[in-house]
């Protein structure tokens, strides 16, 4: 690797260190209270079923890169809320499928329109281009994060 990658690469870990510190800052320092209406496990939860449909708690973590049992609490934390249902799992008797409740999409919609609308304002001096790039590369990121995390 010669020193010229090395640099980058360290430019890349700083960057993305920053992103999640002040991507984290501005989300509680945020005015609204459609920011606060669910926190992050539970957004992310809810964005992957309303995507995804309903599933079992093993393909959830699975898909989320984490250990059955925090889904299995976070997945209960749901469920005591309204925001999530169990059902029987069509396919395993034995199991359970989860799905997100109206009132979950509900708050995942206010949400995700929260974030939207602060993004448009933060970039709003960026060109369509440059978003649509930094949309492109986050996407490439996410999912290299995804592949360097699967089990092997």
């Amino acid at each position: 690797m010669s020193d010229d990658d090395e640099s980058t690469l360290g430019l890349i870990e700083t960057e993305v260190a920053l992103l999640m510190r002040f991507g984290e800052a501005t989300r509680r320092a945020t005015g609204t209270a459609e920011h606060r209406v669910l926190d992050r496990a539970a957004y992310v939860i809810l964005r992957h079923l309303d995507a995804a449909g309903p599933q079992n708690v093993s393909a959830l973590a699975a898909r989320l890169n984490l250990d059955g049992s925090t889904v299995t609490r976070q997945v209960s934390a749901l469920q005591r809320d309204g925001l999530i249902a169990r059902a029987p799992d069509p396919t395993d008797g034995r199991g359970t499928v989860i799905s997100p409740t109206t009132a979950g999409l509900q708050r995942m919609a206010a949400v995700q329109a929260a974030r939207t609308r602060l993004y448009g304002d933060m970039l709003s001096d960026w060109t369509s281009e440059d978003r649509e790039t930094l949309a492109r590369l986050l996407g490439r990121l996410n999912q290299a994060l995804v592949n360097r995390n699967r089990p092997r």
